[in-house]
């Protein structure tokens, strides 16, 4: 016959027999902390990766909006100078091309 406790992974405690701090927290204040505070460093290593800085966090949200924005309208402004690049070329080869197919029919 085998004891209840045999039956529980290594370290865990019955509901009645963890602390009412343990089921608060969600379990043994030490690994809560450890866990908050590696949450935490990767957060903080996105948030700063978009540029956010923590004193200033409606502004830095602001600046963030306001570079998507930018970069949208840039990337337009992109494709426009390509497609102009683009036509130069394209345009002109088309028309020779047409031309010249004409003079089969």
């Amino acid at each position: 016959m085998t004891s209840p406790t045999a039956d529980r992974p290594a370290g865990a405690q019955p509901a009645a027999e963890r602390t009412t701090t343990e089921r608060l927290i969600g379990g043994s204040p030490a690994a809560v902390l450890g866990r908050l505070a590696l949450m935490s460093i990767l957060v903080g290593v996105v948030l700063s990766a978009l540029g956010l800085d923590p004193l200033n966090l409606i502004k830095s949200i602001e600046m963030l909006a306001r570079q998507i924005y930018d970069m949208g309208f840039d990337a337009v402004r992109h494709l426009w100078g390509y497609f102009l690049l683009g036509a130069v070329v394209v345009i002109p080869v088309w028309l020779v091309m047409r031309l010249l197919g004409s003079g089969r029919r």
